[in-house]
Order: structure tokens, then C-alpha cells, then sequence
């Protein structure tokens, strides 16, 4: 994991974590002519080819990454921890502590109900229950990573829903009392989120609501049904980190899986530039790629990965920086902005809607130096100032490799649940250091390894009206160095 600054502010973005693109399978199916398959980029210069294969490899990086991440995640014959068969759940219990190094970027403040779906064949009905008011989100993911759906609190409220995830093509007649959500892929990511405080008594509650949710496929809907055990492949590599497998894969391979997955994945219709231009090296959606027949072969093309990943870090240095807080505002859905999309894919899989959560994380001070242990910093927020949210806010924590730092308190957060101790003039100060501050500040502190330490506001279902963070006019405030 990250140990440079540079690196630390990309490993942040892991935690981003996640609406509808209109669809046209002619578009996707009518982009190669029976010439281009004879002769792919027979007429265009190595220069043309290898640009054209570059932004198909930008275009496609969110695909291929679902894709693998689905493989991992599911490559189980039961749920077990993060991990759970196609079309079964993975229902988080508890919050992790500072020995979790399953994931980077853990979170403290939500429980993750999350599964993989296939709904290419037939729809997948979603059952949630009766919420009682609590915060929760349940976004769908395509295999492009937009948002298409994200029924919740803030947007279908708390009351027992039914949902049927239909793909691409599919018509039919749903029950009474279930509505129709349409996957533009085959390929679902189900990515539930629910509120939870991490007392007893509230985990109880959760967990009675996870063990309500339920995920069943159409044909069995309404009736007795039990997931079958998954099915293992012992072909795929379970220890090396997603993201690696996909950086790693040559061209060749990146590009033959891209053809594949988007038969059963079709590109929207706003893709059909991009798709047109893919035709003319022979590359089209569910048709075998030889990289072969393109001038010069896989030579002339093997550097395009590093050189595409390249333009995806650079994008990255371009996102907002205020006030040592970097973070965006352009995550969940993305029309035709490839590069953003691959961008938001490698840094933050499985980015929410700007309209759920934003993210700003910080590795600097007022200053602009490095945060450390050895120092004490102050957080301070002007009276009426604390991050403006609909739902809640919290700041994380977390050491240089973005894990929890293990404390006297077993205190990872603060946030509007703890009982912050505010100054006489109404502000409030948050104190981050590695010894206790003592007194009523230990109340606002938030412990801070002995050494390099980084840090992540999460603010879930932010407002929008002024003051926002949406539309700049509420920015977080920088940390300050104390004498």
C-alpha cells in the first residue's frame, strides 16, 4: 500500500465508494462492416491504431475491473466475510477493528450489505424491508460502474420495497407490487450500505434488517427457495489485489475480454463514436479479437496499459484540492467522460452518486507538510459550520496504509454521534494527535498513530442547498498544525 504522499492520496480514493444510460444494441451490434473484419486498421497509420486501441482500453477499464472484481468476490461456495457466491449476500456484521486488512479505507459508520447478480437470463427481485427510519442506501452498479438505481432513504424513503433488476432486452410481466428496475448490463453490483451507531443494541437492529433483505431470482419469487452452493475456480488468483490483475493483463488479453463482456454488456447508445472507431482495428462487442491483424502486431501496442494508466493518474492529480482536502464531485454516473470513469474505477470502485456521499481526504495540513503522530493538529469548525449532511458525517482515522490505528479507546471516527464537546462561542474543535488531550478535549479526540497518518470526512447524503459541498459554497476547513 501506499507509503509516498503521491500514492497515499491515490490509495485514498479506494474508498469512494458508488443513473440509467439509455441503450442501443443496433448501435453496439452495426459498428463493424464485413471490410473492417477482413482488414482491421488495414487503412490506418500505427499512429492511428495505436491511439484508437489506447482510448479502447480507457473506454473499457471500468468493464474488465467489474468483471475480475466480480470473479473474486464471488469465487466462494458459501458467504464468507467479504465474500459470497452469484446472487447471494455478504451481510457485514461489524464494524472492523485496527487488525481488519481485508480492504483499505474501512469505514465505521455503515454495514455492508452487498452481492453480484447476473441478470442476463432473468430478473433478480430485491426485497427490503421495513426500515423504521434509518439511513440506508442500496445502489446498483452496471458493469461500467454508473449508478443506475439507488433506492434508499433519501430517495424512496424506508418503507418495505420490492424491486425486480431486469437486463438488457427483457420484457415481461413482473408481480404485483414489484417495480420494474432496468439494468442497461447483465452484470449487477449490488453495494448496500446501512447506518448503524456500533452499539449492542444497534447491531441487533441492523442485522435483523440484513437478514430481512432478500435477493431472489424472478422464476423463484414468491415461493420456497434456497441459493445453491457457489462454484469454485481455482484458476483465479484470490491473493493478488484486483487492480493488479488488471493493470497486469497484456493487451492482447485486456482487449480479447473487453469483446467478450460487452456481448452481455452493451455499450449505451452515446457510445457508438467510440464504438465505430473500435471497429476499425477489427475490436467489436462479442466478436474474437486478434491483435494480430493489426499493423505491426501486439508489438506496437504492448506499452498502451502503462501509457493509459499513466493518463488515468494524471487525472487523478487534477481533482479539486481545497484547503488540503482532495476529493470530487463527478463519481456514479459519467455519459461519455471515459477517462473520469476509468479514473473513479481505479482509485474508487464502486463510487457512490455525488448526491449519496462525498468523500475529501486529506494526508497534509494548513501547511502543506505531511501529517505525523509526533505533532498535535486541530480541526476547526466556525459555529453552524460542521459538514452540512442530510443524513450524518464522520472523520476517519487511518494510518499510512489507510488501516485503522489501534487506540487506548478502540476510537477509529468521530462523528455527529459521538457527544462532541463544543467551544463558548458554538464552534467546535477536533483534536488529532497520538496522546490524550485530557480533560473535555478528550471528548473531541481522535487518536493518531505514533507516526504518518492520513484522514477521510465522509459525508452521506450531503445538502444542497447553501451552505454545500456539492455546489462549493461549504468547503472542508484546513487541519491545523498547534504550537
Amino acid at each position: 500500500m501506499p507509503m509516498s504522499q503521491g500514492r497515499r492520496r491515490r490509495s485514498a480514493m479506494t474508498a469512494i465508494v458508488t443513473i440509467g444510460v439509455a441503450l442501443s444494441l443496433a448501435a453496439c451490434s452495426s459498428s463493424t462492416s464485413p471490410d473492417d473484419e477482413t482488414s482491421a486498421g488495414g487503412t490506418l497509420s500505427a499512429e492511428e491504431t495505436r491511439a484508437i486501441v489506447e482510448d479502447a482500453y480507457l473506454y473499457g477499464y471500468p468493464l474488465v475491473t467489474m468483471d475480475m472484481t466480480r470473479k473474486v468476490m464471488t469465487n466462494v461456495a458459501q458467504p464468507e466475510g467479504t465474500r459470497a457466491p452469484m446472487g447471494q449476500f455478504v451481510r457485514m456484521r461489524q464494524y472492523p477493528t485496527a487488525a481488519f486488512r481485508d480492504v483499505t479505507a474501512p469505514n465505521a459508520d455503515t454495514l455492508y450489505t452487498t452481492a453480484w447478480v447476473d441478470v442476463g437470463n432473468e430478473p433478480w427481485v430485491l426485497s427490503l424491508p421495513e426500515a423504521n427510519d434509518r439511513y440506508y442506501l442500496f445502489p446498483m452498479l452496471d458493469g461500467y460502474t454508473n449508478v443506475f438505481e439507488s433506492p434508499g432513504k433519501r430517495t424512496t424513503g424506508t418503507g418495505p420495497q420490492t424491486y425486480a433488476i431486469t437486463g438488457p432486452g427483457w420484457k415481461g410481466k413482473l408481480p404485483d407490487g414489484v417495480k420494474e428496475y432496468k439494468s442497461p448490463t447483465s452484470m449487477v453490483w449490488l453495494l448496500g450500505r446501512i447506518y448503524c451507531t456500533g452499539t449492542p443494541e444497534d447491531y441487533a437492529a441492523v442485522h435483523k434488517m440484513q437478514d430481512a433483505t432478500t435477493l431472489t431470482p424472478l422464476s423463484s419469487y414468491g415461493k420456497p427457495y434456497t441459493p445453491a452452493p457457489g462454484t469454485v475456480d481455482p484458476a483465479i488468483d484470490m491473493k493478488t489485489p484486483v487492480r493488479d490483475q488488471v493493470n497486469n493483463l497484456s493487451t492482447a488479453d485486456f482487449l480479447s475480454r473487453l469483446a467478450a463482456l460487452m456481448k452481455d454488456n452493451p455499450p449505451a447508445a452515446a457510445d457508438k463514436p467510440i464504438l465505430d472507431k473500435m471497429a476499425k482495428i477489427g475490436l467489436a462487442p462479442g466478436k474474437p479479437f486478434d491483435i494480430n491483424r493489426l499493423k505491426g502486431g501486439a508489438t506496437a501496442v504492448e506499452s498502451v496499459p502503462r501509457d493509459a494508466l499513466g493518463k488515468i493518474v494524471e487525472a487523478f492529480k487534477a481533482l479539486k484540492t481545497i484547503n488540503g482536502w482532495q476529493f470530487t464531485t463527478e463519481t456514479g454516473t459519467y455519459g461519455t467522460a471515459y477517462l473520469q470513469r476509468a479514473t473513479i474505477t481505479y482509485f474508487g470502485l464502486g463510487a457512490n452518486l455525488p448526491e449519496d456521499a462525498i468523500y475529501p481526504t486529506s494526508d497534509v495540513d494548513a501547511d502543506g507538510q505531511p501529517y505525523d503522530g509526533a505533532n498535535r493538529y486541530t480541526l476547526h469548525f466556525e459555529k453552524g459550520q460542521l459538514p452540512p449532511v442530510n443524513a450524518f458525517w464522520s472523520l476517519t482515522m487511518y494510518d499510512a496504509n489507510f488501516y485503522f490505528v489501534d487506540n487506548p479507546l478502540n476510537r477509529y471516527t468521530l462523528s455527529q454521534r459521538n457527544k462532541l464537546v463544543t467551544n463558548p462561542d458554538g464552534s467546535t474543535d477536533l483534536y488529532l494527535q497520538h496522546e490524550n488531550p485530557g480533560g473535555e478535549k478528550a471528548a473531541n479526540w481522535l487518536p493518531a498513530p505514533s507516526g504518518k497518518f492520513v484522514l477521510m470526512l465522509r459525508l452521506y447524503w450531503p445538502k444542497t442547498d447553501s451552505p454545500s459541498i456539492l455546489n462549493g459554497t461549504w468547503k472542508p476547513p484546513a487541519v491545523q498544525k498547534a504550537d
